[in-house]
């Protein structure tokens, strides 16, 4: 139980979202915002440690802190890294952090560098409240979200693992609110696998197909079988999982000749009565039904996984009620987050900022949301550390 003497909101969220806009961290985070991110957490008594992951000058820069030693053990998991914020259409700068009518502009306000601030700014004051942390407190955070996210968290995780800093529970920053704070948490999310299929044929003049062999006709198949029929009607918690063709690829631009392959990208966003391997095997079966020779490349990014009811996540809902007056939605839907990879190691739920600005030009946060969040996660660490 360790915790310094300070006043509270010693650090305050919006100077800190701020500084962490700043740095233009494009992903990977090479702009320093990890850098920042670090100097105020050890202003704050954290113990930080750099972790770099990957080969040679191209390493990702992630980070892991923790305050104090004993349960019940906190993590909040983030990244620093942000989308490319575009060339056209900015009012201010993507990096100023500008703050015009009490709103935050930059790339990263709400994705996520303002969750980011919001949960230290929470720490501080819960600090300076009560001079001392009854349990501990840690960040895992990644410089690659947004990237391939192969040097990320999933590293960190390993070496959490090695080292004896699995926590007790997990709150990962995403902006989950899709149009106010309070709407939602989300407790799991859909598995991600995507496929690409190259199926060879033989070239010829279309007047003769009795000496060619068209793989597109094949190829028209194969996307049909794997379409043809839904893969599951959703389940409790998840939608039906769904097969997108995302991508049809020849490379012809002549109208009299038979190519000599084709090939398709597709993506399954697949819920919990699946698995990536066993969607694997079945496009393969199906491929290898039509086209024996063709070449597949599967990638699966991530498996469906759903946290269980706890009494942490039962707290985070309490404390998202005493501060917005709402009972948050508990939902499992929208993209991939490094939650998938957490999920392995303890339970795990996401709740951030409203969303419905990241990744587009102007990415904004109001400033009474980034006050209304760190009040939401202080009170849950309140509860939490009681």
């Amino acid at each position: 139980m360790i915790g310094a003497t300070m006043e509270p909101d010693l650090i305050d969220a919006l100077s800190l979202a701020q500084d962490l806009i700043r740095a233009p961290s494009i992903t990977p985070d090479k702009g320093g915002a990890i850098g920042v991110l670090a100097d105020a957490l050890r202003s704050l008594g954290f113990d930080v440690i750099d972790l770099p992951f990957g080969d040679g000058a191209e390493r990702t820069p992630n980070l892991f802190a923790r305050l104090g030693t004993a349960g019940p053990h906190l993590c909040f998991a983030g990244h620093t890294d942000v989308v490319p914020p575009g060339d056209v259409g900015w009012t201010s700068g993507p990096f100023d952090a500008a703050v015009r009518g009490n709103v935050l502009y930059g790339r990263g306000a709400c994705d996520m560098k303002g969750g980011i601030a919001a949960f230290v700014g929470a720490v501080a004051r819960h600090l300076g409240g009560r001079q001392r942390l009854n349990g501990s407190v840690s960040l895992l955070i990644t410089g690659d979200e947004e990237g391939p996210a192969t040097y990320g968290t999933v590293k960190v995780l390993e070496w959490m693992a090695v080292n004896g800093q699995i926590p007790d529970f997990c709150v990962v920053g995403e902006p989950t609110n899709p149009d106010r704070m309070g709407d939602v948490v989300k407790i799991g999310r859909r598995g991600s696998l995507n496929a690409r299929i190259v199926v060879h044929g033989v070239q010829g003049h279309v007047a003769y197909p009795q000496r060619a062999d068209n793989p597109i006709h094949r190829l028209m198949a194969i996307l049909s079988d794997l379409t043809a029929h839904p893969l599951d009607e959703g389940t409790e918690w998840f939608e039906p999982s769904s097969v997108q063709v995302t991508s049809v690829d020849v490379g012809n631009d002549a109208t009299n000749v038979i190519p000599a392959r084709a090939s398709a990208r597709l993506n399954i966003r697949f819920n919990d009565r699946h698995t990536g391997k066993d969607l694997a095997h079945w496009i393969t079966r199906s491929v290898r039904a039509y086209a024996p020779g063709a070449e597949i490349e599967i990638r699966v990014s991530g498996e469906a996984f759903l946290t269980p009811r706890t009494p942490q996540l039962d707290m985070l809902l309490e404390a998202v009620q005493q501060v917005t007056g709402r009972q948050p939605r508990l939902d499992t839907g929208g993209g991939t987050s490094d939650a998938r990879f957490i999920s392995h190691y303890c339970p795990v739920a996401e709740f951030g900022l409203v969303g419905a600005s990241m990744h587009k030009v102007n990415e904004h946060v109001p400033i009474v949301d980034l006050q209304v969040l760190t009040d939401i996660y202080a009170a849950f660490i309140e509860r939490l550390m009681a």
